[in-house]
């Protein structure tokens, strides 16, 4: 039996023109993105469908605009048929999971991952943070990597451990630069430094999630109707209670996507369907189970592919 989990891009997919053919064929497509600027008070939808890329990119723009996406291509695969056992997203993604799994309104949503995005911002200032993706390396040596240089007083950590062999790790812009250099000493086969506005998922952005804590106190987080798996400790989140303290312990908490991937195979996942721009996700799955399903949902061709290939499973 075919088990669906629908998954969800986090910052670094987004594309300008993401979404432009669903919009421009369907009203109810085109009303998420209506949407979205009516709760922000600004034209989030021109931004995502016309640019400039560097603008939409900024982390709070970004963010909202992500969500935007993945959310509207999720309804319009579930209006199809289509539906998902279990969601996931990869970090900002894990939002698109909440509200397709009935937890979040796709209103409180979207305000809520703007405002995530402006307290990023604010957290650490441009330049002073980075990240970089360490290939070749095994997580446990490179945390050693990672706790010797921060023990120099240089914060560094794992922020996403993706697949076998891809580590991204995060913290101030000198401490990811000792820690690449390190890494390779220590046997990685490659570092590469990430085009990101700040340190996301390190210690650094603690003070981005005390006041996401403030915000979040006010929107309303029902009981998921469809299982979401969780970032932070690749388990179940269950109810609303675990929902926010999982919003809050996110900002600054290691990405567990690989094990967010094994956890859904062993729940049976057979098919996993990306929704937004990229290929990311998808090929970070392939990378721990070569003989699972995935699609990408990105296009009209792209949903119809989904829709004839899953028809009648």
């Amino acid at each position: 039996m075919t088990k669906i989990a629908f998954i969800f891009p986090g910052q670094g997919s987004q594309q300008v023109g993401m979404g432009s053919e669903f919009i421009q064929n369907s009203e109810e497509s085109k009303a998420f993105y209506d949407k979205a600027d009516e709760v922000l008070q600004f034209e989030l939808s021109k931004l995502m469908l016309e640019g400039p890329a560097e603008e939409l990119t900024l982390t709070y723009n970004a963010q909202p605009a992500l969500l935007t996406t993945g959310v509207m291509i999720a309804q319009k695969l579930i209006k199809a048929g289509i539906q998902p056992d279990y969601t996931a997203g990869h970090s900002l993604g894990e939002y698109s999971a909440f509200v397709t799994s009935g937890a979040l309104s796709f209103e409180d949503a979207v305000k809520t991952v703007h405002k995530r995005g402006l307290f990023m911002n604010e957290a650490v200032p441009a330049g002073q943070g980075a990240m970089a993706a360490i290939l070749g390396m095994e997580a446990d040596s490179l945390r050693e990597v990672c706790e010797q240089v921060s023990a120099q007083g240089e914060t560094v950590q794992l922020a996403n451990l993706n697949c076998p062999g891809q580590i991204v790790i995060s913290g101030t812009k000198l401490g990811v630069e000792k820690a690449s250099t390190a890494a390779k000493e220590a046997g990685a086969k490659r570092a590469i430094p990430l085009v990101v506005s700040g340190p996301f998922h390190s210690s650094l952005m603690k003070e981005a999630a005390v006041k996401l804590e403030q915000e979040i106190e006010n929107i309303d987080i029902q009981t998921p109707t469809t299982p979401i798996i969780s970032n932070v400790k690749a388990e179940l989140l269950q109810d609303a209670v675990e929902i926010k303290k999982e919003m809050v312990e996110q900002v600054y908490s290691p990405v567990l996507w690989e094990d967010d991937v094994r956890k859904m195979l062993e729940l049976g996942v057979t098919t996993f369907i990306e929704c937004g721009p990229g290929k990311v996700l998808s090929g970070l799955v392939k990378k721990v189970d070569r003989s699972v399903k995935t699609f990408c949902v990105y296009d009209e061709a792209s949903f119809n592919e989904v829709v004839e290939s899953l028809r009648g499973e």
